[in-house]
C-alpha cells in the first residue's frame, strides 16, 4: 500500500500540468522547460524505437541484382516490326588482388577515402540526405563505398528517403559480415563505368583496351572519375565532357597525394591526361540502322527518367517514329547521288558529306540519312551542326519581317511589310541601319552582293525569296533586326546554339542547323505556323509495362497568315524560282535551295503535304574538320555555285 501511494505521488509529480496553473495570458499555454524536454525525449525514444525495429527487420537480400539476366533492348519501326537489338551488358568479375593498389586507391580517393576506417555508413552524408529531403530536394550524396555497393548490388537507383534508410541498414550489417577487401572487390565489380561496362575489368578494356592489371595510377584516376557519372565524364561524348574529365582526373590524383597514397614525385609525372580509346562500334548496326538507334536512344535518355545505367541493363522495347519504306527510299536516293561522284578521278568529289532528314508536321522524324555506314562513320550527318544553311535560311528572315515589321529610322515606330513590298534588288547596294550606312571595322561601307553580280531592280519580297536574291534579303534582315530574325528561326524549330553571329551576312545563312532541325522548321510553314519539336520515340515499354516518355506539344510559332505567305513564296520558288527541278515531285511542292556565300555548302529543304525533308551537302577535310569548297563537285562547270545534288536527292526521294 505504501509503495503504491509513493508511485502515485511520483506519477502526479511528472504528469504535465497543462494548461499551466497559476499563470495567465500566453504564459499559461507556454510549455515549461521540463515539458519541452520531456516531449523531445519522448520523440527521440519513439524515433529510435522505430529505427531499431526497421533495422532488425531489414535483411540482406539473398541475391544480387540480376546482372546475369540482362536483356537486349529492342528497337521497332513505326509499323511495329523489329528494327534492331542492342544493349548487351559487358561485365566480368576480377579478384581484388588483380587490381593494382594505386588503381584501388584512386577509386577510394574519389569516392570514400575513409573506407577502411568507417563503419560502412556516412553519418554526415545521411544528415545531408535528410536535410535535402526536408528542403524538397533529392536524397543523393554522401554515400560510402559500402552504401554504393549496396545500392548497386541489392537495391535500385531511386532517390527516396526509405530507400536511403534501407541502404544504410544493409550497409551496417554488410560491414559487420564482410571484410573491407571483400566489399571493395564487389564494389569495383558492380560499378557502372559507361560504354556498356559494369566492373573495372571491362572498363579497362572499354577505355584503354587492356587488362585491369596493366592500368597505372593515371588511368585508374580517370576510371575513378567515371564513378561520379559516366555520362558526364566520358571524353568521347563531347568537349564539355572532356574538360570535366580532365578536371576530375587532376582532382583525384591530388586527393591521392593528400591521403598519402601517391608520392609527389609520381604525381609530377602525370601531366598529360590519359586519353581513352574511341568507343567501340556496336555490331549489328550497319548501314543506316546505327544512326537511327543512336537518334532514338539519345531522345529517350533526354526525355524520360531512364538513366543510361538502367538502359544498359536492357529489357526495353523502343517504338520509334522511323518509317521503314521512307528510310529505304531516302537511302536509295542518296546512294544514287553518291554513285554519280568519282572520288578516284576528281578531287572535288572526295570527303563529301551528305545529311538528310524527313520530319512530319507533328514532329515525328520518319527518316534520316546519317552517312555511308554507321560502323564506318559514327558521326551522324543528319544531326550535324557544322554545315551553313546558306540562302535556305531566308524564309526565316521573311517570316520575321511579315510578323514583326521593320524599323528604318531610329525612334520611329515599326512599320509592316507585305509579300508585295518592294526592295532594291540591285547588286552591290550599301546596307542601311536606322542610323545610316553600316560600316565595317576597317571603315568601309558594307555592300550586299548578288549571285553572278546580277541586278534585279525593284523586286517584291516574295520574289526575292523565290529567286534567292541576296541584296533585298540582307537589307530586310537589317530592317527587321538580327535578334528578331534569330527569334523567329528558333521559334519555328532551329536551335539557338546553331545560330551564327548577328552580322550583316546573318540573313544569308551563316547559321549551321542540322538537317533534322531544318526539316522541322520548314514543317512549321507547312503546318500553318504550328511548330512541334522533332522526336524519334513514340513509345517505351519494359517487362510489359509502359515507361513514360515526354512527347512534345505543338505551339503556334507564327500567325497562320504569316506561315501562309512564306508557304506561297516557297511554292513560287518551285513554280518559277530557284527550285524548279522539284516540280516533278508533284502538285503542292514547296521548298528552297540554299548555297553558302563562300560556296562551302548546298541545301534543299522542301515539303509536300505533311512531310518536310532537308538535304545538306558539304565537303569536310578529315584532318582539320574544316569545310572545303564545292567547286567542281560532281563535275559541275567552273564558276558554278552550289550543287544540283541536294535537290536531285530530294526530288527522287519524294517521287
Amino acid at each position: 500500500m505504501i509503495i503504491r501511494k509513493q508511485l502515485a505521488t511520483a506519477l502526479r509529480r511528472f504528469r504535465p500540468a497543462y494548461p499551466r496553473p497559476g499563470r495567465t495570458g500566453i504564459r499559461r499555454w507556454t510549455p515549461s522547460w521540463r515539458q519541452t524536454l520531456g516531449l523531445f525525449g519522448s520523440a527521440v525514444t519513439v524515433v529510435a524505437g522505430l529505427l531499431t525495429i526497421m533495422f532488425m527487420r531489414t535483411a540482406i537480400p539473398t541475391d544480387l541484382n540480376a546482372f546475369a539476366t540482362q536483356q537486349d533492348n529492342v528497337y521497332y519501326w513505326a509499323d511495329g516490326s523489329e528494327m534492331a537489338r542492342t544493349g548487351e551488358v559487358d561485365r566480368q568479375d576480377t579478384p581484388l588482388e588483380k587490381v593494382p593498389e594505386k588503381v584501388r586507391w584512386a577509386a577510394l580517393a574519389a569516392e570514400n577515402e575513409t573506407f577502411y576506417s568507417d563503419s560502412g555508413v556516412s553519418v554526415s552524408g545521411m544528415t545531408r540526405a535528410v536535410t535535402r529531403m526536408i528542403g524538397g530536394g533529392d536524397t543523393q550524396g554522401g554515400s560510402t563505398i559500402t552504401q554504393q555497393y549496396v545500392k548497386n548490388a541489392y537495391l535500385n537507383q531511386e532517390q527516396t528517403f526509405s530507400r536511403k534508410l534501407t541502404e544504410m541498414f544493409i550497409a551496417i550489417k554488410l560491414d559487420d559480415r564482410m571484410s573491407k577487401d571483400e566489399i571493395l572487390e564487389q564494389y569495383l565489380n558492380t560499378s557502372w563505368y559507361g560504354r556498356g561496362a559494369y566492373g573495372i575489368q571491362r572498363a579497362a578494356h572499354a577505355y584503354y583496351g587492356k587488362d585491369v592489371s596493366q592500368l597505372n595510377a593515371s588511368e585508374g584516376a580517370f576510371l575513378a572519375s567515371l564513378l561520379k557519372g559516366a555520362a558526364l565524364y566520358d571524353p568521347a561524348v563531347g568537349a564539355e565532357n572532356h574538360k570535366r574529365a580532365v578536371d576530375r582526373w587532376n582532382w583525384v590524383l591530388d586527393r591521392m597525394v593528400a591521403t598519402g597514397k601517391l608520392s609527389k614525385q609520381e604525381r609530377a609525372r602525370y601531366t598529360h591526361f590519359p586519353e581513352p580509346i574511341a568507343p567501340p562500334k556496336v555490331t549489328g548496326l550497319t548501314g543506316q540502322t546505327g544512326y537511327l538507334v543512336e537518334t532514338a536512344r539519345a531522345y529517350l535518355l533526354a526525355h524520360s527518367r531512364v538513366s543510361e545505367r538502367d538502359f544498359a541493363l536492357g529489357g526495353y522495347q523502343i517504338r520509334t517514329t522511323f518509317d521503314k519504306q521512307r528510310m529505304a527510299a531516302l537511302t536509295r536516293s542518296v546512294e544514287r547521288a553518291r554513285d554519280e561522284l568519282s572520288p578516284d578521278r576528281r578531287t572535288a568529289d572526295r570527303d563529301v558529306r551528305i545529311g538528310a532528314a524527313s520530319v512530319a508536321t507533328d514532329g515525328r522524324i520518319v527518316a534520316l540519312y546519317g552517312g555511308p555506314d554507321y560502323l564506318k562513320q559514327g558521326f551522324n550527318d543528319a544531326n550535324s551542326s557544322v554545315v551553313p544553311a546558306g540562302s535556305a535560311f531566308t524564309p526565316f528572315v521573311y517570316a520575321a519581317a511579315l510578323r514583326d515589321g521593320v524599323q528604318r529610322e531610329r525612334g520611329k515606330p515599326r512599320t509592316g511589310v507585305t509579300p508585295a513590298t518592294l526592295y532594291d534588288g540591285d547588286d552591290k547596294i550599301s546596307l542601311q541601319t536606322p542610323e545610316g550606312p553600316y560600316w565595317d571595322r576597317s571603315g568601309k561601307i558594307v555592300r550586299a552582293v548578288n549571285e553572278g553580280d546580277r541586278s534585279w531592280g525593284k523586286i517584291s519580297l516574295k520574289d526575292a525569296v523565290a529567286q534567292s536574291v541576296n541584296t533585298p534579303m540582307m537589307q530586310l534582315g537589317m530592317d527587321v533586326g538580327p535578334d528578331r530574325v534569330g527569334k523567329a528561326a528558333v521559334q519555328t524549330g532551329l536551335l539557338e546554339s546553331s545560330l551564327g553571329d548577328k552580322l550583316p551576312s546573318f540573313p544569308l545563312g551563316t547559321s549551321t542547323p542540322s538537317a533534322i532541325r531544318m526539316a522541322d522548321a520548314y514543317a512549321t510553314f507547312a503546318a500553318k505556323g504550328r511548330h512541334t519539336e522533332p522526336y524519334s520515340v513514340a513509345g517505351l515499354r519494359r517487362n510489359g509495362d509502359d515507361v513514360p516518355v515526354e512527347r512534345p506539344e505543338p505551339e503556334q510559332a507564327l500567325p497562320p497568315s504569316v506561315a501562309g505567305a512564306v508557304d506561297d513564296a516557297l511554292r513560287e520558288a518551285v513554280r518559277g524560282g530557284t527550285a524548279k527541278p522539284a516540280r516533278t515531285a508533284g502538285p503542292g511542292t514547296a521548298g528552297k535551295t540554299g548555297t553558302a556565300q563562300d560556296n562551302k555548302s548546298a541545301w534543299y529543304v522542301g515539303y509536300r503535304g505533311s512531310l518536310s525533308t532537308a538535304v545538306s551537302l558539304a565537303r569536310i577535310d578529315p584532318r582539320t574538320q574544316e569545310l572545303l569548297p564545292l567547286d567542281g563537285i560532281g563535275g559541275t562547270p567552273e564558276g558554278a555555285v552550289g550543287s544540283p545534288l541536294p535537290i536531285g536527292i530530294w526530288t527522287r526521294y519524294m517521287t
